[in-house]
C-alpha cells in the first residue's frame, strides 16, 4: 500500500474518532463537570504523547513553551465550547457547527493577516451561513445556546489556527514539542478552573471511565501524533477533504447510536454547512477538469470500432 494511501486511511481513522469524541463527551457530562472533564482528557493526553514521544520533547526552550502556553489557552477556549455546546444542543448540530472552522479560518486570515481571498470562499460563506441559519434557529428566530458555544468553539478553534501558522514562523520554536507541550498546558489550565467553579472528581462508573480513556488516548493523545505523522505523507488537499468529513461521522454517530432525530429543516441546513466546507476543501477547477477529461476519454473510446 502507498504511503499517501496509509496517510489517508490514518487521517479518515483520526477524523472519525473526532466524530465519535461528541457521543462520548455526551455520556461523561452525565457524570463530571466540563472543565474536569477537559482537564482529565488534556493531562492524560499529554501523558499519553510523553510516554510515547518522550525523547524528541528533550531539550526545549523559552520561546517554544511561551508559544505552547498561549496554545494552550486557546485551546482551552475551543473545548470548553464544544463541551459545553454539547451539553446545550444536539450532537449532530455540535459536530457540523464546530467544523465551521474550515470556513471561518480563511476568513479571519483575510481580515486579520491580509491573506488573499479566494472566490469559492464567499460561495462557500454563503452557503455556510444559510446552513447555521436552518440548523440553528428556531421558530423565535433565535439559537440555542448549545449552537452559539459551538460556533465560538468553531471561532477560537480558527484563531488557534492562526497563532500556529505564525509561531511555527518564529525562530527557535521547536514544531513538535509545541503541539505536545499545549496539551499540557491546557490540562493545568482546565484542571485550575474546575477547581475554583467545580468539584474535581474521578469517574465512578465504568462506562465514563472508559469514555474518558478512549477521549484522551484515542481522540486526543493518539490522534495528534497521527495527524503529524500522517500529514508528511499527504497533501494538504486531502487533509482538508477528509478533516470535513468529522460531522457527518458525528451526525452518523448520534443517529445510529443515541437514536438522534433532527427536523427536515434541520438536515437541510447541515447538508448546506456540508457543502460550503466541501467547497472550501476542494480545488474546483482541477476537479472540473479531471471530470471533463474522464468525460472526453470515455466518449473517444466508446467511438472506437469493436
Amino acid at each position: 500500500m502507498k504511503s499517501q494511501v496509509k496517510a489517508d486511511l490514518t487521517l479518515l481513522l483520526v477524523t472519525m474518532l473526532w466524530g465519535i469524541s461528541y457521543l462520548l463527551t455526551d455520556f461523561v457530562l452525565e457524570e463530571l463537570d466540563p472543565f474536569n472533564i477537559n482537564a482529565l482528557r488534556f493531562i492524560i493526553a499529554f501523558l499519553v504523547a510523553v510516554l510515547l514521544t518522550g525523547k524528541r520533547l528533550r531539550p526545549t526552550n523559552v520561546i517554544t513553551l511561551k508559544y505552547a502556553a498561549l496554545l494552550g489557552a486557546i485551546l482551552m477556549v475551543v473545548y470548553l465550547g464544544s463541551t459545553f455546546g454539547v451539553k446545550y444542543t444536539s450532537l449532530s448540530n455540535a459536530g457540523f457547527l464546530c467544523a465551521l472552522t474550515v470556513v471561518i479560518t480563511p476568513v479571519m486570515g483575510f481580515f486579520f493577516k491580509g491573506q488573499r481571498a479566494e472566490k469559492k470562499l464567499i460561495i462557500s460563506v454563503v452557503f455556510a451561513l444559510a446552513g447555521i441559519a436552518f440548523l440553528t434557529l428556531n421558530e423565535s428566530l433565535r439559537p440555542a445556546l448549545g449552537d452559539i458555544l459551538c460556533i465560538l468553539c468553531a471561532v477560537a478553534y480558527a484563531v488557534h489556527l492562526l497563532v500556529t501558522e505564525s509561531a511555527v514562523m518564529k525562530e527557535g520554536v521547536i514544531v513538535y514539542q509545541l503541539g505536545v507541550y499545549q496539551l499540557g498546558f491546557c490540562g493545568i489550565y482546565q484542571l485550575f478552573l474546575s477547581a475554583v467553579f467545580e468539584s474535581p472528581a474521578l469517574p465512578s462508573s465504568g462506562k465514563v471511565w472508559v469514555s474518558i480513556l478512549v477521549l484522551a488516548v484515542f481522540c486526543t493523545g493518539f490522534s495528534f501524533v497521527a495527524q503529524t505523522i500522517a500529514q508528511q505523507y499527504t497533501s494538504a488537499s486531502h487533509v482538508g477533504v477528509i478533516f470535513s468529513l468529522e460531522p457527518v461521522f458525528a451526525a452518523l454517530v448520534a443517529f445510529f447510536v443515541a437514536g438522534e432525530v433532527l427536523s427536515p429543516r434541520a438536515y437541510l441546513g447541515a447538508a448546506l454547512l456540508l457543502v460550503s466546507l466541501f467547497i472550501m476543501e476542494l480545488d474546483i477547477k482541477k476537479f472540473a477538469g479531471v471530470l471533463w477529461w474522464k468525460i472526453r476519454k470515455r466518449r473517444i473510446n466508446l467511438k472506437e470500432p469493436l
